[in-house]
């Protein structure tokens, strides 16, 4: 019989019953609260992680002002915010392993930073100089996904796949393999998000559907899309669900990390409604004044993930000033560095647009590819000049 986690006791047991409350361990004042089960798992952030947590997760913010400052210059086509969400991407983020493969929306730009990633990375998706900004397999963090929920379909084929393999449940921990699916609250009223939990379920796919539930799917409040909280959509397709506080960098992480490890030990997918709001616009092209209140922001304002992890830091922990003011410096070089990688971004090269239509050379691509170029070497100014630019264009 295979040894199993210690920090997991009760894996073996059976799945989950639904949690009626929302796991918590940090009230919006700082003041740390137990964890019931997840404990064991919070119990594992010392305080030089949760200075960790507070750097990735004032990074992240920062990343979000600058670039959308940067679409309102002009430099980028467009930018979705994910303002006050920091704590549920960094939370998650961090309970990963390097192992496991993430499949995400257009807006996890946390969890995208934590895998490794850089900003210009990510910006050449918004910027338009590429139409998938890295590798994946070299993160283990997919293309941003601009379909709503298909890339719930695309992590519960990637977990199948990883079953077929056998790299789950065999008590390796660097061997086991749980896949992420990144989605929000809109996205559970696709069809995809619905065939993706039937696959889950019925094969036992070894996938976490990770729900940030920011309150509104662009202008539609969660409450016009469901009569039913969202964590526990799954039910019905024999996937659990746990509802943890998303602005709660704590409890997010220690419940991500139970489920991740309760996935690989092979004992099937499970589903995280992650219960935070989207501070800005849906996108840079948005203005939510024109259909949520003042009132409301200002109500989840009061419970801003970073405001309360830096009050439990300088409060509960007694982590000195000086901290603080590092980071902020970090944060302000961080920055700097973003405005000019993505000022100074190169153009791409038209041409490129046909390097990865297909994994292997096919017969039409190559003949467009020829025609092209004959038609730019035709052009009377030649390749790189304004005249190519126009044919660019």
């Amino acid at each position: 019989m295979r040894q199993q986690s210690s920090s997991v006791a009760e894996l073996d047991r059976p799945p989950v019953e639904n949690h009626p409350a929302m796991v918590s361990m940090l009230t919006p004042e700082g003041i740390r609260v137990p964890g019931g089960e997840y404990e064991v798992f919070a119990d594992a952030l010392d305080v030089k992680t949760l200075q960790d947590l507070f750097r990735d997760m004032s990074l992240q913010r920062r990343f979000d002002t600058e670039a959308t400052a940067l679409q309102r210059q002009g430099e980028l086509a467009l930018f979705p915010p994910a303002l006050g969400q920091e704590a549920a991407q960094t939370g998650l983020g961090h309970a990963l392993r390097p192992q496991d493969f993430v499949f995400t929306s257009y807006r996890e730009h946390g969890v995208a930073l934590s895998r490794g990633l850089t900003p210009a990375d990510i910006l050449k998706v918004f910027r338009g100089s590429s139409h998938g900004g890295w590798d994946p397999q070299q993160h283990n963090f997919h293309n941003y996904e601009i379909i709503i929920g298909a890339q719930s379909l695309h992590a519960t084929g990637y977990a199948m796949g990883v079953r077929l393999e056998g790299r789950v449940g065999t008590g390796d921990s660097g061997q086991d393999v749980a896949t992420v699916a990144c989605f929000g609250d809109g996205a559970t009223s696709e069809g995809d998000v619905s065939e993706a939990l039937t696959f889950a379920g019925a094969f036992n796919a070894p996938v976490l559907f990770y729900c940030q539930n920011n309150q509104w799917a662009i202008s539609e409040p969660t409450r016009v899309q469901t009569s039913a909280p969202l964590y526990r959509r799954g039910e019905g397709f024999g996937v659990p669900g746990i509802r943890v506080d998303g602005n709660d960098v704590i409890a997010t992480y220690a419940v991500a990390r139970y489920c991740l490890e309760r996935i690989r030990a092979g004992h099937g997918p499970m589903l995280i409604e992650a219960y935070t709001y989207r501070m800005g616009a849906h996108t840079t092209a948005d203005d939510p004044t024109k259909y949520r209140s003042a009132a409301e922001a200002e109500r989840w304002a009061a419970r801003d993930p970073l405001d309360r992890l830096r009050r439990h830091l300088s409060g509960e922990l007694g982590v000195p000033g000086d901290f603080l003011a590092q980071v902020e410096a970090e944060v302000d070089d961080f920055a700097a560095a973003l405005r000019r990688d993505c000022v100074e971004m190169p153009d791409p090269e038209f041409a490129t647009i046909f390097d990865h239509a297909y994994s292997t050379p096919h017969p039409l691509v190559e003949e467009e590819r020829a025609w092209y170029a004959d038609y730019l070497a035709s052009s009377e100014d030649g390749p790189g000049s304004d005249g190519a630019e126009g044919a660019r264009a």
